[in-house]
């Protein structure tokens, strides 16, 4: 299968290309600037958000499948201004699909995998949340134009027959979890407090496990969505003191959520305190997929432990 991969440098695509190569997959990247491509794949130059060049770019590449991986997101977040940062991903989830989309179609029969969020459901306690759980669409003001981006998403690519894979909280190499991550900067210099009683639940995802759905997913007809994480979805309150004690820093602090408010927003405090994690069984009956990381525990130890 030819395979074009938009977002062949991010976190997942870096982990992504080898796999689909080591499967026999020949693969082209679509990317924004000229680069250097590396044994095993070409590359096609354009920018997603530009409609022409997009379809002469797949055009180009004539790919059977489609995997859309693009995002824009800040490496150092800024909770209160959430909306105005994702604004370029959250154009890259609408306008960029919808050009990444009509471009396969325009190409012929191409199948389209996109990358989707396992953390935009509608809060629901400690009951992790399923495919058929809503969205979190009357959430934190900065964070439903990020919510209805993700609908427009999914939308897009379930109207193409194609399959959205909800990936968890992204950890892994590259991520703002690895030892040189922002997150992980922020907890090593005991600058995350446990907001609240921490309630949040975290589904993590590795970037080795999202690579290695996207590889099944391409060998599946299955469309729609599906959870892409870990099989131990889990408060914050337990997940930040483990990996604050991998690191070799103090156990965080606790911090009232009226107080971290005037620092992080509301969004901050709910992505803290309010978060439901996911339900992978879905994808292990339908697509037969299963991490390589059962849990953030084993991910975390492998990434970060003697490495503080």
């Amino acid at each position: 299968m030819r395979v074009l991969v938009a977002g062949a440098t991010g976190v997942i695509g870096r982990q992504l290309l080898p796999l689909l190569i080591q499967a026999g997959h020949d693969v082209v990247a679509l990317a924004r600037t000229p680069m250097r491509p590396d044994m095993g794949y070409d590359v096609v130059l354009a920018d997603a958000l530009d409609r022409k060049a997009t379809a002469s770019a797949v055009d180009k590449a004539e790919p059977d499948a489609v995997v859309h991986l693009l995002t824009a997101i800040p490496k150092q977040l800024n909770p209160k201004r959430l909306a105005s940062e994702f604004a370029v991903t959250n154009r890259l989830r609408t306008e960029g699909t919808a050009n990444l989309v009509d471009a396969a179609r325009a190409a012929g029969d191409t199948r389209v995998i996109a990358q989707g969020l396992a953390y935009a459901y509608r809060p629901s306690g400690a009951q992790p949340a399923d495919e058929d759980t809503a969205f979190w669409t009357d959430g934190p003001k900065q964070f439903r134009p990020v919510v209805e981006a993700l609908i427009e998403h999914e939308r897009i690519t379930r109207d193409a027959d194609g399959l959205v894979l909800r990936f968890g909280h992204l950890y892994g190499p590259g991520s703002a979890y690895a030892p040189d991550g922002h997150f992980t900067r922020q907890v090593r210099a005991g600058k995350v407090p446990i907001v609240g009683g921490g309630d949040s639940v975290f589904s993590f995802t590795h970037a080795r496990d999202a690579a290695t759905a996207v590889v099944a997913a391409l060998a599946s007809p299955l469309t729609g969505a599906l959870n892409i994480v870990d099989d131990n979805p889990t408060p914050i309150r337990t997940w930040l003191p483990e990996m604050a004690a991998l690191l070799g820093s103090a156990a965080p602090k606790k911090a009232p959520a009226w107080l971290a408010r005037t620092a992080v927003g509301s969004w901050g405090v709910a992505f803290m305190t309010s978060l439901s994690g996911a339900d992978n069984a879905r994808a292990r009956a339908q697509l037969g997929w299963s991490p390589d990381y059962p849990s953030w525990q084993q991910g975390f130890t492998a990434g970060l432990a003697d490495r503080g």
